[in-house]
């Protein structure tokens, strides 16, 4: 917590003294618009995400069970823990530099940076160092979808779509599927008699799926939201 409170204190002088603005350019107001977009986002991503592991297990009849050491306080922890992730993340990629970078630099451009360097630092995040293909795979993967969430911003002009939409995916695939790095959480995997390790063309279809569909998904929800604010004014 004490980490988000420097990045806010450090989005403010940044703001004030490269743009001469508030925190307010970063699109906290008007509240009501802005609750509504953080939901909308953490909707469709948490829906995004869990198409795509039905798709998998209906791929490689993988099951899942509920954690039976789960406590009714693990999942506020589980999602706080998210949170404080996702928020600082944004804070770095979606926040004050990406809004001078478009000003200073134009919208395409300015996106485009943001993007790189958000795939760029999960190969710090990942300790993916020496390894040249997960290198390309999870540059490509997360700087598309850096892509993606830093155009959310632009359409919007605020945080509160991208912080969905990451809050979203990264809740579910951590906490409810149990894939991130805190290990079991809610839903356990269970490999039964029919299990099968995806090979070949089904192993293609899900990374398609996962990370091209539900990319380009991402980015007609958007578009549509975008188009649909301005057709309102």
């Amino acid at each position: 917590m004490v980490g988000i409170i420097v990045q806010l204190v450090l989005s403010w002088l940044i703001l004030g003294i490269l743009q001469k603005q508030s925190l307010s350019a970063l699109g906290f107001y008007p509240p009501k618009k802005r609750i509504l977009e953080l939901f909308l986002g953490l909707l469709f991503a948490s829906m995004s995400c869990i198409l795509v592991e039905i798709l998998n297990s209906e791929l490689t009849h993988l099951s899942w069970k509920l954690n039976d050491n789960l406590t009714y306080m693990d999942i506020p922890n589980y999602l706080w823990w998210n949170l404080k992730s996702v928020l600082f993340e944004e804070f770095i990629f979606r926040g004050a530099l990406l809004y001078i970078a478009i000003q200073r630099l134009g919208a395409k451009k300015g996106i485009v940076l943001s993007a790189i360097c958000f795939g760029i630092y999960h190969w710090f995040s990942y300790g993916l160092f020496g390894n040249i293909a997960s290198m390309v795979i999870v540059f490509l993967i997360t700087g598309f979808m850096g892509l993606i969430w830093a155009l959310g911003f632009l359409k919007t002009k605020s945080m509160a779509l991208p912080i969905g939409l990451h809050l979203g995916w990264n809740f579910t695939t951590n906490a409810i599927f149990s894939k991130g790095p805190m290990g079991e959480q809610i839903l356990i995997p269970v490999k039964g008699l029919y299990y099968t390790q995806l090979t070949g063309v089904p192993s293609l279809v899900n990374f398609l799926t996962q990370n091209i569909g539900v990319t380009m998904l991402t980015y007609l929800f958007i578009k549509f939201y975008a188009q649909k604010e301005c057709d309102n004014y």
